[in-house]
């Protein structure tokens, strides 16, 4: 087999819309994977490094929110690497035997990526350590006073592993990886670029105005910047017209709900419901979870993050605050000493 080609024949099946999108229209080459530039430069110093040296690259981390490139970029370093890349994932790695199957399989410097490895069940995680440090596996052979440790060489090889949550990985784990970076929130004009090469791969022009005004929506992520690129693209085709234009950006943010920071329904209804229902806040989390009828997880860990980046929420030690950028946003009336009132400890 050709070792610049990238297989993937323990990959996750992404039946999901939006991955199989991103697949799509992934970066192929260095060149093309825009952003993320001083993780890219340091890779590329272990990359030329290790090949200079002949040997496997180091473990690495990629750590960050969902939708930045952690993926892309390990196929990447596969490629620049010239060698295979299986993909896996944390939850998809059930038994130690699972990993061993791999493992086992793999050949000198491939690269083993392992997607959500915060998932990784604790034995299997054990199981890794010795894989990572001494290329090796310790397999137990028989039960009870028969039984005996097998130990297995393996090829020098790499994982990459990527993880949204980096504070849900064990510190043995964690001090294992030789090379750690983190991926960051795309600027605009990072984005435009992004947006501009998805449209050249769906075969569609686009005006510059109309990709700069994706990319503000895009709430900093390439991944949620390409799906408004093919839901604008489909516009465009129901609408027979050959170009993204502003007007149909308008057509289309409209029937999405989606507004010029790149809020959609789900997050505006928090946000109105904390100012209307709850006088702004403090308003704890179940009850906030009851009266949008939305469960708590989804709440955290997918509209909290960017509403708090962008400064339109607090999380204090007596709840949830809409903050005044917030009330400006949706043209509210704020009353400044009632929220100061209400502030408490930030809740971290």
């Amino acid at each position: 087999m050709d070792k610049s080609q990238i297989s993937q024949p323990n990959s996750v099946p992404q039946s999901d819309e939006t991955e199989q999108l991103f697949n799509s229209l992934r970066a192929s080459s260095w060149d093309e994977f825009y952003g993320q530039d001083k993780a890219k430069k340091a890779l590329r110093i272990v990359i030329v490094a290790a090949q200079k040296r002949k040997e496997e690259l180091e473990h690495i981390l990629l750590y960050g929110p969902p939708g930045l490139g952690k993926t892309t970029l390990a196929h990447l370093i596969a490629k620049e690497m010239g060698v295979n890349i299986r993909v896996t994932s944390g939850p998809a790695l059930e038994r130690a035997g699972d990993l061993a199957s791999i493992l086992t399989n793999l050949e000198p410097h491939d690269v083993l990526f392992i997607d959500e490895i915060h998932r990784l069940n604790k034995i299997v995680e054990e199981t890794l350590y010795p894989a990572m440090e001494d290329y090796c596996l310790d397999i137990v052979v028989g039960k009870g006073p028969s039984a005996r440790t097998l130990r297995l060489e393996l090829p020098r090889f790499t994982i990459i592993g990527a993880t949204t949550r980096i504070g849900l990985l064990s510190g043995p784990l964690r001090d294992r990886f030789g090379v750690v970076h983190r991926l960051v929130f795309y600027e605009p004009k990072e984005l435009v670029t992004v947006i501009k090469r998805g449209a050249q791969k769906l075969n569609i022009q686009i005006e510059p105005p109309a990709a700069l005004s994706i990319a503000k929506r895009a709430r900093g992520t390439p991944r949620i910047g390409l799906k408004l690129l093919k839901r604008v693209r489909d516009m465009a085709q129901v609408s027979e017209a050959n170009m993204i234009t502003p007007e149909i950006l308008d057509k289309t943010f409209s029937l999405l709900e989606v507004d010029e920071l790149g809020l959609d329904s789900a997050d505006k209804r928090l946000l109105m419901a904390i100012i209307d229902k709850f006088d702004g806040g403090p308003v704890g989390i179940e009850t906030l979870a009851a009266a949008i009828a939305e469960d708590m997880g989804t709440i955290e860990e997918v509209l909290e993050p960017y509403l708090m980046q962008i400064g339109f929420l607090k999380r204090t030690t007596r709840g949830r605050l809409a903050t005044e950028k917030a009330y400006r946003h949706f043209k509210k009336n704020f009353s400044k000493t009632k929220t100061e009132n209400h502030q408490g400890k930030l809740d971290f």
